[in-house]
């Protein structure tokens, strides 16, 4: 039983890690892609909106996929504690994709 504990918290702290992994590489990847997308439309008027548009996308993937990993760890270590810190950041990070989503469609109207 101890045995099986163990491999389910080496399990989980791996795919947290990945989960956080994911994570970065949507950041970096939505920067990539808004830098392509400045350089080759460079000229436009509504450059700013289109890279808010793009970006913002990523980034709320990039929330989702951290908040995926804070859930993880916080089933797999439930004290008091961890539940109020994982409470608190869901609460901020979702507030920040509800905002995010909500500046992204008024961008696209």
């Amino acid at each position: 039983m101890e045995y099986l504990k163990s491999v389910i918290l080496n399990l989980s702290e791996v795919i947290k890690i990945a989960l956080e992994l994911i994570s970065v590489i949507c950041v970096f990847v939505g920067m990539c892609r808004v830098l392509v997308i400045a350089i080759v439309n460079f000229h436009q008027t509504s450059l700013l909106h289109i890279i808010r548009v793009r970006f913002g996308s990523w980034l709320a993937l990039a929330l989702e996929f951290q908040l995926a990993a804070d859930i993880l760890a916080t089933t797999i270590n439930p004290s008091m504690d961890e539940l109020i810190k994982l409470a608190i950041i869901a609460l901020i990070r979702t507030f920040l994709n509800y905002f995010l989503s909500k500046d992204i469609e008024s961008i696209r109207q």
